[in-house]
């Protein structure tokens, strides 16, 4: 693999985890280097932190508060 990749992929955690993770990303890169690109997006949607997966995250977190807010409302209203 070139250095100058591997370099960009040691300087992220996320990457190198992945990498390490899906050797088929080695083979891949070593011997197209140009598909960095879509090694990263894929690294990105394996680590769930694309804006659909935030979104997902932050609606849940959500629903949960509002849950909780209507469960204590019905505990009060019971006494």
């Amino acid at each position: 693999m070139r250095n100058e990749i591997m370099t960009q992929i040691q300087s992220e955690q996320d990457w190198h985890r992945f990498l390490h993770e899906q050797p088929y990303w080695y083979r891949k890169l070593s011997r197209n280097p140009k598909s960095f690109d879509q090694f990263k997006i894929a690294a990105l949607n394996y680590h769930q932190k694309t804006i659909p997966h935030q979104v997902e995250k932050f609606t849940n977190g959500v629903q949960m508060a509002s849950m909780m807010v209507n469960m204590f409302q019905a505990m009060n209203t019971s006494d």
